[in-house]
């Protein structure tokens, strides 16, 4: 690293690339609020598998953020998705699953809740977003067993 390098890091520490690759799209978004939910103080968390037509099969995860108007005002929303970016960054970096897509919502706790408490918001919503059953999933073990028995 050159020292030109070095003294813009300092000054432009948002320039370092975040590990993770953002949802931008608004049809992203709607296509993730159709996955898995689960709903934590601090925030909600969608989950879905992107399909092999729309990603490599171990292409990296992806992560949005959003906080609604019902929050507060623009420097409100802008300090929970602050909150909620770092919050993801020290755990979906670790936890998150290869080719899924995550949107987190920002409540009106997020501000509020401690650090420590929104880091197991968020450990245990993916727990529960990674052990749920879907309704597909749900559908062919009934089907299974219809046809054994």
């Amino acid at each position: 690293m050159t020292l030109s390098e070095g003294s813009l890091m300092r000054r432009a520490p948002f320039l370092v690339e975040d590990p993770m690759e953002r949802l931008k799209a608004r049809r992203d978004f709607l296509k993730a609020a159709r996955g898995r939910k689960w709903a934590a103080p601090g925030l909600v968390l969608q989950a879905r598998e992107r399909t092999l037509a729309q990603a490599e099969p171990l292409a990296d995860a992806r992560v949005g953020f959003t906080v609604t108007k019902k929050v507060g005002k623009a420097h409100i929303r802008n300090r929970a998705k602050r909150r909620l970016r770092s919050v993801a960054s020290d755990v979906l970096a670790l936890a998150a699953r290869p080719g899924y897509d995550y949107v987190l919502i920002g409540r009106a706790g997020t501000i509020s809740r401690s650090y420590p408490d929104l880091t197991k918001d968020l450990e245990t919503a993916l727990a529960k977003v990674h052990a749920q059953k879907t309704r597909a999933d749900t559908n062919k073990r009934r089907q299974a067993s219809q046809k054994q028995g």
